[in-house]
């Protein structure tokens, strides 16, 4: 059995579709300001749904494996440089790190 898909609803769809596409190379196909479409290299779904008030707990996270340290490091520049408030990496399961995407859920990178 293959996870096929997974709904994220956010408070701004084009936000957390354009961070997605940016940092993490999810592709578009199709949607508006209400609701998107992305995939990934391995042909899992994520939608991402407008809502009003999104609250995710505090543990919730959608998560980016890399192929190595080196990567998670890139990443975690590239945000700092756009002007993300990101902590370094550390050693914890993984060499890893947090960020909060626009749209209200947290993403984990990690090698």
């Amino acid at each position: 059995m293959i996870l096929n898909h997974v709904n994220l609803t956010v408070t701004d769809v084009s936000a957390a579709a354009d961070f997605l596409e940016k940092y993490f190379g999810l592709r578009s196909q199709g949607g508006n300001n209400g609701f998107r479409v992305l995939f990934d290299d391995r042909g899992l779904v994520l939608t991402l749904m407008k809502g009003k008030n999104v609250n995710y707990p505090s543990t919730f996270h959608i998560g980016f494996g890399q192929p190595s340290e080196q990567h998670v490091n890139e990443i975690n520049q590239r945000l700092k440089d756009d002007g993300f408030e990101v902590e370094p990496p550390q050693r914890s399961h993984a060499w890893t790190f947090y960020v909060q995407a626009p749209g209200g859920f947290s993403i984990e990178v990690a090698a």
